[in-house]
This record gives structure tokens, C-alpha cells and sequence, in this order.
């Protein structure tokens, strides 16, 4: 959905008619077919993002693929989210040692890891279902 900017951009556009004008080295205008005679040809464009243009003038966005679950994958997440949730239990509870954190730190660790993996490969197994109703 665009914003209110956008919106306000869009009917600006809309509402008014551009067109392009040259002006010689003395102010005069210059009708287009002079000015082609004048500038020399311009080269095609090189960048495919010219080429993958909706008519709006915007470049397609490609659709972000979903990689394939991975228990290496999830075991980097596991070591990013660790001292976070060690640092949480810390200072959720002040009283009890760190060990004690450590050990209730590594049991939500037995719990988050495989959860991970099963969150991955349903996010996979489902973006697989709508890339498959897509191309039929």
C-alpha cells in the first residue's frame, strides 16, 4: 500500500503534463527533431535493471526465495540467541548464581534449537506450496 506521500506524488504526476523542452545556448526553444540533429545518439542502456521496468517505470522486485532449513543454520542462530537469553535471565533474576542461569540458559537452548529447525522447514515446506500454485 503506498503511503500518503506517495499517494500525493502519484496524482501530482497525474495532474500535470511533462514535456521535455531544450533550450539553446541563447535561451530560445528548440523543437525535438533540431535538438536530435544536435545531441549526438545516445547508447542503449546497459543495466538489466532498465530492462526488468514495470510500466509504472519502477523496477520488478524479485521475489526473496526461501533456503532450504538447515541444522547449521540453526545452530548459528542458537549461538547468536544464547548470550542474549543468558543476559535476560541475568537480569530477570538477580538472586541466583550464574551457573544456575547457565543451566537454565542451555535448557531453553534444548527447547529453541529444534523449534527453530521445525519453524524453517514449515516456512519452506509452505513457500514451496505457493511457488508450485504459482507456475501451474
Amino acid at each position: 500500500m503506498p503511503t500518503r506521500k506517495q499517494r500525493k506524488r502519484r496524482l501530482k504526476e497525474l495532474r500535470h503534463e511533462w514535456e521535455e523542452v531544450y533550450v539553446d545556448s541563447e535561451g530560445r526553444e528548440l523543437p525535438p527533431e533540431e535538438v536530435e540533429e544536435i545531441l549526438p545518439a545516445r547508447a542503449p542502456a546497459k543495466t538489466s535493471r532498465t530492462q526488468a521496468k514495470t510500466k509504472g517505470g519502477r523496477p520488478q522486485r524479485q521475489p526473496r526465495g526461501v533456503r532450504p532449513p538447515s541444522w547449521r543454520r540453526v545452530l548459528k542462530r542458537a549461538a547468536l540467541f544464547a548470550p542474549l537469553m543468558y543476559i535476560f535471565i541475568s537480569l530477570i533474576d538477580r538472586e541466583t548464581s550464574a551457573v544456575a542461569n547457565l543451566l537454565i540458559t542451555l535448557q531453553l537452548l534444548l527447547i529453541f534449537i529444534p523449534f527453530s529447525y521445525l519453524m524453517d522447514r514449515l516456512t519452506y515446506r509452505l513457500w514451496q506450496k505457493r511457488q508450485a500454485k504459482v507456475s501451474t
